[in-house]
């Protein structure tokens, strides 16, 4: 009886502290699908991305068969154009591998991706179609043999303002939280930036809008989907109590009551 009292009250204060001593499954299970809302969030993501593969192609084909306008950009005029399309791959696929890691030990960092993207995703498409823009002069074709998922067979370069390439890292900066994969996020940011401009990809105003835009979205992702934070700590507390209660212990550690 003692040895179960003293596992109960371990699974307390690691529940309480949020300490990660559970495996990646359990933890799966203890912040996403203990949720009927997060639950609903995941299913929603599921239903929601084949929508945009079966779909982005057709659109992406039909701007690049209108005409757009050629920006005088003054500073890709300076800079010289070179291929670094696998400089450009890598630091890419590279983020977003880092990120599905950090998914597996945090599955509500997912969840926040997936809808922020999704509704970056969703912005750019409109503003696509309100700014009609030609190709900057010097660009060279991106090589990137994962990039037909959304773009089809088709060579596209009429998808310029903002840049995709930007507001994916960027998306992926905002949702990583350990210190040191922020600062990695924060170089991928910086680093795609200087790359699109060596290759003409991308007009300056493409890629500096896009930070500006992602954040924005993300703020309000957050704030609107994901604002039952204090209501999530104190779901957890209540559940920790109630497992104490069932081992007969509750009473000797108090729970706090306001969710803090």
């Amino acid at each position: 009886h003692d040895k179960r009292n003293f596992v109960a009250l371990y699974n307390y204060i690691c529940i309480v502290t949020s300490k990660k001593h559970t495996s990646k499954l359990d933890n799966v299970g203890m912040t996403a699908w203990s949720s009927p809302v997060k639950r609903r969030h995941l299913i929603f993501i599921i239903l929601l991305f084949p929508v945009f593969f079966g779909v982005l192609p057709y659109f992406f084909n039909y701007i690049e068969k209108r005409n757009g306008v050629v920006l005088n950009d003054l500073l890709l005029a300076q800079i010289p154009p070179h291929n670094v399309s696998v400089l450009i791959f890598a630091v890419i696929w590279g983020m977003i591998l880092l990120i599905l890691y950090r998914c597996l030990h945090d599955p509500s960092i997912l969840i926040t991706y997936c809808f922020t993207l999704a509704f970056v995703t969703i912005a750019r498409v409109i503003c696509i179609i309100l700014v009609p823009l030609s190709p900057p002069i010097g660009l060279i074709p991106l090589s990137d043999p994962l990039s037909g998922v959304f773009y089809g067979e088709a060579n596209i370069t009429k998808d310029l303002f903002f840049s995709g390439h930007t507001a994916t890292l960027m998306t992926i900066f905002l949702c990583l939280r350990r210190k040191t994969d922020r600062l990695i996020g924060l170089l991928a940011v910086v680093a795609i930036a200087i790359l699109l401009l060596i290759q003409h990809i991308h007009y300056t105003i493409d890629i500096l809008a896009a930070p500006v835009i992602v954040y924005l979205i993300f703020s309000a992702t957050k704030r609107f989907f994901f604002k039952d934070k204090r209501k999530w700590k104190l779901f957890r507390r209540v559940r920790a109590k109630a497992y104490l209660a069932k081992n007969k212990i509750a009473k000797e550690i108090p729970v706090p009551e306001n969710g803090i």
